[in-house]
């Protein structure tokens, strides 16, 4: 289980500064490259969690004429908020088969088809329910008994990982104000 502060709430900041709603967020997201043109967001925009960063800032990386359009900052918010989840994930030190994303996050399209390229493995995406409570709950049983449970029914995305994604993103939060 990897949470974070800053997930959802970055996609609702980065549709008040284009001035769009969530759909269109995703929507424009979506037609900006992958790697956002080199446009960076760190979306550590009430501190962080994970890593534990209270006082850390947001910022935006790579910003240019070429890149300063609302689908740009769209997809950079994207990627910044998945680059986000997968160093929590990394933190765990294990190497998923595959990644479920759950909460409101995860019902944006662009969040189910850029996670992928992100995280480097396949990506599912459960009905909406209570994951959080269940999650935890399944990892208290796993200690007592060795279950196989399955999520039932899934959407499945899967792309070729772009590396330079994280690259970036790590450059970028290492210039991030504490």
């Amino acid at each position: 289980l990897v949470c974070t502060l800053n997930a959802a709430r970055v996609l609702d900041a980065a549709a008040r500064l284009a001035g769009v709603g969530l759909d269109e967020l995703s929507d424009l997201a979506l037609q900006a490259p992958a790697g956002s043109g080199g446009l960076t967001l760190v979306p550590y925009l009430e501190g962080e969690r994970t890593p534990n960063r209270p006082t850390a800032t947001g910022s935006i990386h790579g910003l240019t004429l070429a890149t300063s359009t609302p689908a740009h900052l769209a997809r950079a918010a994207v990627e910044g908020m998945l680059c986000g989840l997968a160093d929590a994930l990394d933190a765990l030190r294990t190497r998923p088969e595959r990644v479920l994303l759950i909460g409101g996050a995860a019902r944006s399209e662009a969040v189910r088809r850029i996670a992928p390229t992100v995280f480097g493995v396949p990506i599912a995406v459960p009905p909406p329910g209570e994951y959080v409570a269940d999650g935890a709950a399944r990892q208290a049983a796993a200690l007592l008994t060795d279950p196989d449970w399955q999520i039932g029914d899934t959407a499945a995305y899967d792309a070729p990982a772009v590396p330079e994604i994280r690259a970036r993103y790590a450059r970028a939060t290492a210039h991030v104000l504490d």
